[in-house]
């Protein structure tokens, strides 16, 4: 606390200075510290609101100039230009971004009287209002609604926007709306500033929509993690991503130069076998071939397209009966000759 300040406390009233150190108390006590507005509040209401706050932050409301002294005597000087009007302290050890959204989601739509600034456009909707035909009808049309009498009932033929933002309310719209129960403002605790970790945050850098925020965060580490994987850059999170595809390809290399290694022997074996059977079924003379390959039938094709840089057992089978057709040609007792090897 400056001297300034510290000899301001002292001139004040006993009662003054015990509300100001439990004002300084509070600050101190909790991570978050917040201006909130609390104009219209009815007391009631206010009440009930310091009631579900329990256990997640303290609301405290005082007179705005030893609001003001706690705050600077806690340093906190950002948040006094925020003190202004019907305002009160809240404090949480919530992060702000929590705290914003509980504040926001315990708001409930209220009337709004004569004399009150529109804190958003007021719009009468389209559709029948449910009044009997009578002079409301008149009423509605004064104050700027497309309304008429159809069917017996009075009807709003548009959606009719009656008062813009920053307006101030008529008695004749405050009636209007209250007979058609609409309620354009909401009520609760209005955050105008916190504090948190000396950083000061502002309504509009807490009023994020979280499930985009989340997306887009997961939509960075995909991509990340592809970089990181294509780049062979080994990290933490990509490492075994990295090695099971090198696995993958020196399998596929291993396969397709038919190296002779422990682990790839099955699929070596199993891979000569659909070659094999490739080309028995395309010889038509089946007393060429020795009794257990009489009436084989090729393996079945692939049910996915093979990678570009793997190719399949069919593949390699076709590929070896292609090159055995080309015998063919050049020697008409190829086939006589397969039954010789194979007898």
């Amino acid at each position: 606390m400056s001297a300034q300040a510290e000899r301001k406390t002292e001139n004040l009233p006993q009662w003054k200075r015990e509300e100001v150190g439990e004002l300084a108390d509070l600050i101190e006590s909790y991570e978050s510290i917040g201006v909130v507005g609390i104009t219209g509040i009815p007391s009631k209401q206010l009440q009930d609101m310091r009631r579900e706050l329990h256990g997640t932050a303290v609301l405290r409301v005082s007179r705005n100039t030893l609001q003001t002294r706690a705050l600077e005597e806690a340093g906190l000087e950002d948040l006094v230009p925020h003190i202004g009007g019907q305002v009160g302290l809240i404090a949480t050890n919530d992060n702000p971004f929590v705290l914003y959204k509980e504040l926001e989601a315990s708001k409930t739509p209220a009337p709004i009287n004569e004399g009150e600034v529109a804190p958003n456009d007021i719009v009468i909707p389209e559709g029948d209002t449910g009044v009997d035909p009578g002079p409301f009808v008149g009423e509605l049309q004064q104050i700027g609604a497309n309304a008429r009498i159809e069917e017996g009932s009075i009807k709003v033929m548009e959606d009719s926007t009656v008062l813009e933002a920053g307006e101030e309310v008529s008695a004749d719209l405050a009636n209007v709306l209250n007979e058609l129960g609409i309620e354009p403002k909401e009520v609760g605790l209005d955050l105008r500033a916190v504090v948190a970790d000396g950083v000061l945050f502002d309504p509009e850098d807490l009023d994020i929509d979280v499930e985009a925020y989340e997306s887009d965060v997961r939509t960075a580490v995909a991509r990340a993690t592809n970089l990181s994987v294509n780049a062979a850059f080994p990290t933490d999170a990509t490492t075994s991503t990295l090695i099971a595809k090198a696995t993958g390809e020196a399998k596929s290399l291993g396969l397709h130069a038919a190296i002779e290694d422990e682990d790839l022997m099955p699929d070596l074996v199993r891979k000569a076998d659909a070659q094999l059977r490739a080309i028995a079924a395309r010889i038509d003379d089946e007393e060429a071939l020795p009794e257990e390959l009489q009436g084989v039938e090729a393996p079945a094709a692939p049910a996915t397209e093979p990678d570009e840089d793997e190719s399949t057992d069919d593949q390699d089978a076709e590929e070896s009966a292609d090159e055995d057709d080309d015998e063919d040609e050049d020697d008409d007792g190829g086939a006589e000759g397969l039954g010789a090897m194979f007898g």
